[in-house]
């Protein structure tokens, strides 16, 4: 089970920090990923981190503003989101991989379990 949470309502160039916990033993040890959709378009890739937590991957739009960071123990995947602007208005999604290798994917296809969305909106 995932469940994404943090989202909410902030003015462009606040922060907000997203959290996904992974439960259940089939997340053993696993990549994670964090997409976004926003209305009318399609699901892009934001962020994605590896399990040992020292590779990350990152899309064009959010580098350098986002961050995403792991704590194992507490089975929680985190993006924080500095100076937003109005376009990272969108639902969050968090996403796993089954997988402990340093190789990361941009790809949705390649995450094999998806949680529920928590909504961010950034007003101008």
């Amino acid at each position: 089970q995932l469940q994404a949470s943090g989202g909410g309502l902030v003015q462009a160039g606040g922060s907000l920090r997203l959290s996904c916990a992974a439960s259940g033993r089939t997340f053993s040890s696993y990549a994670m990923g964090w997409f976004r959709q926003a209305p009318g378009k399609e699901r892009e890739f934001v962020a994605a981190i590896s399990w040992s937590g020292d590779v990350t991957l990152y899309s064009d739009s959010v580098k350098g503003r986002f961050t995403v960071s792991r704590d194992n123990a507490k089975n929680t995947v985190y993006l924080q989101m500095d100076s937003l602007k109005p376009e990272d208005t969108a639902v969050y999604y968090c996403a796993v991989k089954s997988y402990n290798g340093r190789v990361l994917s941009r790809s949705g296809a390649w995450y094999n379990f998806w949680g529920r969305g928590t909504q961010v909106t950034v007003s101008s």
